[in-house]
C-alpha cells in the first residue's frame, strides 16, 4: 500500500477498530458467528445491558458496515455482513492475548468445552472438529497446502461423494485456511466450508446445542466422519458427553 493511500485509510481502520475494541460490541460480533440473525433484544439478553444501550451499539456496528440489519414487523434483526466480517472476528479472537477466564460453575465449564470442542464459524465448521476434519483431508490430498490452498481434484470427487454440492462460481475462493481462535490452527473456510457445514446440518450429522454456536457430532456423522476421513473419537465426542 502507498504511504499515501495508507495514510487516507488509517481514520478508517482507526474507527473500526475502536468500535470492536468495546466488550459488548465484540461480545455481539462473536455471537452473530453463528450465521444466524438475532434480534436486537436476544443480544441484549446475550451481553447483560439494557436496551438503550444495546440499540446504540448496534448502531454504531450497522452505520460502519460491520452488521446488516432487516426488519420484520416491529422486529429488528442483525446478523454479520458477510463472510468477510465474519473471518475478521474470528482472526482477532485468534489474536486475543489472554485465555478465557476459567468457568465458574459445572454448566458454564459444559457449555464452554461443547463450543471449543465442535461450533459454527459464520457458515463452516470450527473447533477441535473443524481442526480435525481439515488436517484429515490435508493428509489425504484432497486440500493441497502448497499452491493455494486449494481443492485437488480428488478433494472435489470426494466431496461430491457425501452429497456436498459446491457453487460452480463466485467471487468466494473455494478453499480457505481459517485461523482457528481456540485451537490455533487453520480449520476450512470458503465455499467448500460452507458447503460441507450445510450439508452436515442439512444430513443430521452435526447439530445445534440449544440457541449457540456450538454443535454435537450425532451418531450418523461420526459414521461418515470415521469411515470417510479416519477420525478418531476424541475429535468427534466433546469430553464429558
Amino acid at each position: 500500500m502507498e504511504p499515501r493511500h495508507a495514510s487516507a485509510t488509517a481514520p478508517g481502520l482507526a474507527a473500526v477498530a475502536g468500535l470492536l475494541a468495546d466488550r459488548t460490541r465484540a461480545g455481539f460480533c462473536l455471537a452473530l458467528l453463528d450465521g444466524r440473525a438475532w434480534t436486537a433484544g436476544e443480544l441484549t439478553r446475550h451481553m447483560g445491558v439494557a436496551a438503550s444501550t444495546a440499540t446504540g451499539h448496534l448502531n454504531g456496528l450497522v452505520a460502519a458496515g460491520l452488521l446488516a440489519e432487516e426488519r420484520q414487523g416491529r422486529h429488528r434483526y442483525v446478523r454479520l455482513r458477510d463472510h468477510h466480517v465474519a473471518e475478521l472476528i474470528e482472526h482477532l479472537a485468534s489474536l486475543a492475548p489472554e485465555p478465557p477466564r476459567p468457568p465458574r460453575s459445572l454448566s458454564a465449564a459444559s457449555r464452554q468445552g461443547a463450543l471449543a470442542h465442535a461450533r459454527t464459524c459464520y457458515d463452516h465448521l470450527a473447533g477441535t472438529l473443524g481442526v480435525a476434519i481439515t488436517d484429515a483431508m490435508s493428509a489425504r490430498g484432497l486440500i493441497d497446502s502448497d499452491h493455494g490452498p486449494a481443492l485437488t481434484p480428488e478433494g472435489a470427487a470426494w466431496l461430491g461423494g457425501l452429497g456436498v454440492t459446491l457453487p460452480t462460481a463466485g467471487r468466494r475462493p473455494a478453499v480457505r485456511l481459517c485461523l482457528d481462535w481456540t485451537e490455533r490452527r487453520p480449520h476450512l473456510a470458503g465455499a467448500a466450508g460452507a458447503a460441507l457445514c450445510g450439508r452436515a446440518l442439512d444430513a443430521g450429522w452435526v447439530t445445534r446445542i440449544g440457541s449457540g454456536r456450538a454443535v454435537a457430532v450425532t451418531a450418523a456423522g461420526r459414521e461418515v466422519f470415521r469411515d470417510r476421513l479416519g477420525l478418531p473419537a476424541d475429535a468427534l465426542t466433546a469430553p464429558g458427553r
